[in-house]
């Protein structure tokens, strides 16, 4: 009986244990099935998350030169450096003591970023921690290098027999795979001459956005060249999918998955490096001496447009971007309008010349000074009596210039305004410009007839301003401002070229050789602008000196706009060189404060473009005794270019 009931038993506990063993092999095949169809899809994915990387593949920005091909503005290849808290563990303190100086942070700042932190998933609901961590980004390789061998050689100051996160393992670990880079370059965009043209190059800045799903840091051009021709420079992504293993290692490359990017174009400016450096330097001298609130300087072909250099000082420099002052990034060669004041007499006289109603040697009646007009008393700087065409342009007549445009009409002075490009953009490759204003003619006071042709009534921009004047150095052929020669790819091939372009014929050829000879007078002893005379050269030019008026103020006693534009070899002009400066605090006249700066840029530009002078015996004389007054620096005019060279 009793082995009966023993019996019993048994067979129930081995019914209960294979119960149990069913219930458990039944728990797994659920759970089996469970990973294996129901969450299948969701762990396949998260298991392609951590094997597999895809990532965009970022193109080299293009880089800018001058017509030399002197480099003005690259790409340095650079890294994004990124850490890995769970690797460093306990050691954050000494890693961020020994990269800190090499990353340009705090320590303490360091420190709480090599931190580990867990947080949840809000997509899986599962707990994860920050294994990838940005310390700092735009890295030029050879830091990157140094930081390498630093982490390489990493003291823990732990015995690295010992078990755990201080063994010799975890160790090795941490120096080797702690800290590391993104797969891709990110960048930097270095300017090798500073501030050297850069209102011309512009800047860039780095955005960080979203493609097709997939975060990246994107650098595109916010200003200059950068930004009006930034697809071209900016290239096209590629893209690539890799398997790495746990410690981010690339083990296999998917090479259906890998499309190279295309490399930004290369763009060639008209620009010249030595002709820019010759004019900031001018400029920069004549900022010292005159103090204006800003000065600019425009170096022109006038039979192409093509613009040799072109300089707004104050600066910047492009590479400390957060360093200067944001009114001095301002190009306000084209972003900025004011009154010419007596230049715009080119506009009136070439425009009497061109429809016959006066020559050169006709007559004017100046009025000693006082022209009562519509109520109105308009003033010479000088009581001119009697003036010829020729005188008006010498001496700068305002009254002389008036009376040309009554002769004229309105409609007729406004056809000329519009011809020689005012009130219409120029379409230089920059952006910011604005039109200018110049009001249609019903529009009109009565006063205006007689105010605009002495340069008030209107206002303009500088470029605006220099491209008419090159439009009479031209023969009355108005030009585009030309400031890209060509785009290149990688291996030197030509993309795109650009021709220069002619907008329209302003002046007959024969009116326009007429006012260049009018304006040869202004830099003679009689005309406005002797300083602007430069030895052994004809030079044709323009004084301007232009009180500037203030919204509800009017005209503001103190505060003038002064330039002078002229060319050289007058007859057959190689440059046109325009000088403004807004606000003079030592002088004031054109002719003053303009002229002498206009006949320094061009002294030097002559010699390094090689233009013979007309008048050799003229220009040694004067290159001697530059030569003898530099005694005293060592260094004679041609030392400088030279050494400019």
């Amino acid at each position: 009986m009793g082995e009966g009931v023993l019996g019993t038993l048994q067979i129930r506990r081995a019914l209960v244990l294979v119960a149990g063993l069913l219930l458990v092999y039944v728990g797994l095949g659920y759970r089996l099935v469970e990973l294996q169809v129901w969450e299948h899809p969701e762990l396949e994915q998260e298991a392609r998350r951590n094997r597999e990387r895809e990532f965009l593949r970022s193109p080299r920005r293009g880089d800018i030169v001058d017509a030399r091909g002197t480099l003005l503005a690259t790409s340095i290849p650079a890294r994004t450096v990124c850490a890995d808290p769970l690797l460093i563990g306990p050691y954050s303190a000494h890693v961020a003591r020994a990269l800190a100086p090499l990353l340009g942070m705090s320590e303490l700042e360091l420190q709480r970023r090599l931190l580990p932190r867990v947080r949840r998933d809000p997509t899986t609901g599962r707990w994860i921690t920050n294994r990838y961590v940005v310390l700092a980004r735009q890295v030029p390789l050879e830091r990157w290098e140094r930081i390498e061998a630093v982490m390489r050689d990493l003291d823990v100051g732990r015995d690295p027999s010992a078990p755990g996160m201080a063994g010799r393992r975890f160790v090795q670990q941490l120096r080797r795979y702690a800290v590391f880079t993104d797969p891709y370059e990110d960048p930097v965009r270095w300017y090798p001459n500073g501030s050297l043209a850069a209102h011309v190059l512009g800047y860039t800045r780095v955005w960080d956005l979203e493609v097709d799903g997939r975060p990246t840091r994107e650098r595109r051009g916010a200003d200059g060249i950068e930004l009006a021709l930034d697809e071209e420079l900016a290239g096209v992504r590629g893209w690539r999918a890799t398997e790495t293993d746990g410690r981010r290692r690339e083990v296999v490359r998917l090479r259906n998955q890998d499309v190279a990017p295309r490399d930004g174009w290369k763009v060639v400016l008209t620009l010249d490096a030595v002709v820019q450096d010759i004019l900031e330097k001018a400029l920069e001298e004549a900022r010292e001496r005159y103090r204006p609130k800003n000065i600019t300087g425009l170096v022109i072909r006038p039979q192409t447009g093509a613009i040799l250099a072109w300089a707004v000082l104050p600066g910047f420099d492009p590479n400390r971007l957060g360093e200067s002052d944001p009114e001095a990034r301002r190009n306000v060669i084209i972003t900025d309008q004011f009154e010419p004041g007596s230049t715009f007499k080119v506009v009136v006289v070439g425009g009497a010349l061109n429809d016959g109603l006066v020559t050169l040697d006709d007559v004017i009646d100046c009025e000693k000074g006082r022209f009562l007009y519509a109520g109105r008393i308009l003033h010479d700087h000088h009581a001119y009596d009697r003036l010829t065409v020729r005188g008006i342009v010498t001496k700068s007549s305002n009254i002389g210039a008036a009376k040309l445009g009554l002769r004229m009409g309105e409609a007729r002075l406004y056809e000329y305004i519009r011809a020689f490009g005012f009130g219409s953009l120029t379409g230089v490759p920059l952006p910011g410009e604005v039109d200018g204003t110049v009001r249609p003619v019903d529009r009109w006071e009565k006063l205006s007839i007689v105010q605009i042709p002495m340069g008030h009534g209107l206002a303009v921009t500088r470029l605006q301003m220099a491209m008419a004047m090159a439009a009479v150095a031209n023969g009355g052929v108005l030009m585009q401002p030309k400031l890209v020669e060509r785009l290149e790819d990688a291996r030197g091939g030509v993309v795109a070229a650009y021709a220069p372009v002619a907008v329209r014929r302003v002046l007959r050829e024969e009116a326009a050789r007429l006012l260049v000879e009018a304006l040869k007078t202004v830099v003679s002893k009689e005309g406005t602008a002797p300083a602007a005379a430069v030895p052994g050269y004809s030079v044709a030019g323009k004084t301007g000196t232009a009180q500037k008026a203030e919204p509800g103020v009017g005209y503001v006693p103190g505060k003038y706009v002064s330039s002078f534009i002229g060319f050289l070899p007058a007859d057959r002009p190689e440059v046109l060189i325009a000088i403004t400066l807004d606000e003079p605090q030592r002088g004031y006249y054109g002719g003053q404060v303009a002229a002498p700066v206009f006949r320094e840029v061009a002294e030097r530009l002559m010699q390094y473009l090689g233009v013979p002078p007309e008048r050799p015996e003229e220009a040694e004389g004067a290159l001697a005794a530059t030569a003898w007054r530099g005694r005293g620096t060592g260094r004679s005019a041609v030392e400088r270019v030279r050494q400019v060279n």
